[in-house]
C-alpha cells in the first residue's frame, strides 16, 4: 500500500528525525524513477504494438492472421526468456511478453471482426500477461477488454469524444463485485502482485463510474436480459431506442451514494485515490444532473461554480491531513 508522507512537517513535529527523512526521501526518489520508466515503457509497447500491426497490414500487406501469429510468437518468446536470469534478460522478455500480447490481440480482433469469442480470449491473454510481465498496464488493459465484451467503447470525431455503456446495470454490478474481489486478493499477494491487482481493481471502479454516469443520463434497456429471454438481437417485441427499463434516476440516485459511501470508507481506511475518484465523478455526476435539469444559464454556470470551489478546497484539506494506518 502507498501512503503519503510530509516529511517537512514530521520532521518539524519531532516524529522523525534527519537521517529518518534523507532515507526516505531516497526511497521515494528511487519509486519516482521507476514510476517515470514505467510509464514511458508501457506508452512506448503501445505505440510499438499499435505501429507493428499498421505496418504489417499496409507496408508489408500482412493480413491480420498474419499479425496475430507474429505476435504469437513475440509472446512465445518473451515467456522462454523468462526463464533466463538478468536484470536486461528479464526486462527484455517482460517487453516482448507485452508487445506481442498487444500485438497478437489486435490481429486477432481486426481477424474476427471485434467478435465476443476474439475479445473473450485476448482478455484472458491480458489478464495472463499482467500476471506474468508483473504489469500494471495490463491488468488495467485486461479490464478494459472486459469491458468490451459488454459492448463498451470509445470514439473520436473530430473535436469530439464519445463514450458508450451498452449495459450499465450489469457494468455496475460486474464491476463493482471484481474491484471488490481483487481489493481482497491485494491484501493477500505479495507487493508486485497487489500493485497489479490494485490497479486492476482501480480501473474496474472507474467503469463502475462509467455505468453510472450512462445510466443516469439514458437508463438502462436492459438489451442482455431482453436477448437472453426473447433470443432477439433486437431485444425483444416492443423493443424501442428510448424504452428504459431502469429509469435515468435510479441510476442517478444510486450513485450519489455509492459516492459517498466509497469516499468515506476512502477516508477511514486512508485510500486516498478512492477519495479522490469519488470527488472527481462526484463533480461530474453533479454537473452532469445540474445542467441536464437546469440547462445551461448564468445562473447554474455560477453556482455550479461556486459549489466545485468548494468542494475543491474541501478535497485539499483532506488531501493534507496525514492518512490513518490501515
Amino acid at each position: 500500500m502507498k501512503i503519503t508522507l510530509d516529511l517537512s512537517k514530521l520532521l518539524e513535529q519531532g516524529k522523525i528525525t534527519a537521517a529518518d527523512a534523507e532515507r526516505l526521501k531516497a526511497l521515494a526518489a528511487t519509486e519516482t524513477g521507476n514510476l517515470g520508466l514505467n510509464i514511458l515503457t508501457g506508452f512506448g509497447v503501445i505505440a510499438a504494438s499499435a505501429g507493428a500491426v499498421a505496418v504489417m497490414l499496409t507496408a508489408f500487406d500482412f493480413t491480420a492472421q498474419s499479425a496475430a501469429i507474429i505476435g504469437g510468437c513475440v509472446f512465445g518468446l518473451g515467456l522462454l526468456l523468462l526463464l533466463a536470469r538478468g536484470e536486461m534478460v528479464s526486462l527484455l522478455s517482460q517487453t516482448l511478453i507485452l508487445i506481442g500480447a498487444l500485438t497478437g490481440g489486435a490481429g486477432l480482433l481486426i481477424l474476427e471482426d471485434g467478435s465476443l469469442r476474439a475479445a473473450a480470449f485476448v482478455t484472458a491473454v491480458l489478464a495472463v500477461t499482467a500476471v506474468l510481465a508483473r504489469s500494471s498496464l495490463m491488468a488495467a488493459l485486461a479490464v478494459v477488454s472486459l469491458a468490451g465484451c459488454l459492448g463498451a467503447r470509445t470514439g473520436y470525431i473530430h473535436a469530439m469524444y464519445s463514450l458508450s455503456i451498452q449495459e450499465p446495470l450489469v457494468t455496475v454490478v460486474l464491476f463493482s463485485g471484481l474491484a471488490f474481489a481483487l481489493y481482497l486478493i491485494s491484501q493477500q499477494v505479495r507487493a508486485d502482485y497487489e500493485r497489479i491487482s490494485l490497479a486492476a481493481a482501480r480501473m474496474s471502479l472507474v467503469l463502475v463510474n462509467f455505468g453510472f454516469w450512462i445510466g443516469s443520463l439514458w437508463g438502462d434497456r436492459l438489451r442482455l436480459y431482453r436477448y437472453i429471454v426473447y433470443n432477439d438481437p433486437k431485444g425483444g417485441p416492443d423493443f424501442t431506442a428510448h424504452g428504459a427499463v431502469i429509469p435515468p434516476y435510479v441510476f442517478s440516485i444510486g450513485w450519489a451514494v455509492a459516492l459517498i459511501a466509497a469516499g468515506v470508507w476512502g477516508v477511514k481506511s486512508g485510500r486516498r485515490w478512492v477519495v479522490n475518484l469519488a470527488a472527481v465523478f462526484g463533480g461530474i455526476h453533479f454537473y452532469t444532473q445540474w445542467f441536464e435539469h437546469l440547462g445551461a444559464n448564468a445562473f447554474s454556470v455560477l453556482a455550479g461554480g461556486i459549489l466545485l470551489i468548494v468542494i475543491a478546497f474541501a478535497l485539499r484539506t483532506l488531501n493534507r491531513k496525514p492518512s490513518p494506518a490501515s
